[in-house]
């Protein structure tokens, strides 16, 4: 199934995607947005246009767990993307993407205004392969 997931920022949004096989998760960039109604409609254009059949979006959690502000607008907004596209999603616990994000740039050296267009598509993809994961050891389990 081919599915798209999405790092939610106030500024910039990461999208990564993955093919039907869903092996490998592939970065497709960042969206500079800060109106949601656009935002939804640009996803939107990218999901008919990969034919995305799940939607993945970052749900960031609290480091305790607990959801605030950021979780409740992570879910408005996937629910409202789902309606205008008509995909479904699912919330996926974005809790050490970013940190992951930036050890990974590090580690590659990337900086600079390169690393700050980057970050939250580096964080999608991280989202995106959380996701598959999960998804792969809940089917072994159930084998």
């Amino acid at each position: 199934m081919v599915i798209l997931a999405v790092d939610l920022g106030k500024v910039r949004t990461g999208l990564a995607v993955c093919d039907k096989t869903e092996l490998i998760a592939s970065p497709l960039g960042t969206i500079e947005e800060r109106h949601t109604e656009k935002l939804i409609v640009k996803i939107t254009e990218i999901v008919k246009e990969r034919k995305a059949e799940l939607i993945v979006v970052g749900l960031p959690k609290n480091m305790d767990g607990t959801e605030g502000e950021s979780a409740e607008n992570a879910r408005s907004f996937a629910e409202n993307l789902s309606v205008k596209c008509g995909v479904p999603f699912v919330m996926q616990d974005e809790r050490g993407t970013t940190l992951t994000a930036h050890n990974f740039l590090n580690t590659t050296n990337t900086r600079g205004k390169k690393r700050k267009q980057i970050v939250d598509t580096v964080s999608a993809v991280i989202i995106l392969e959380d996701y598959l994961s999960k998804k792969k050891n809940q089917t072994n389990i159930s084998l």
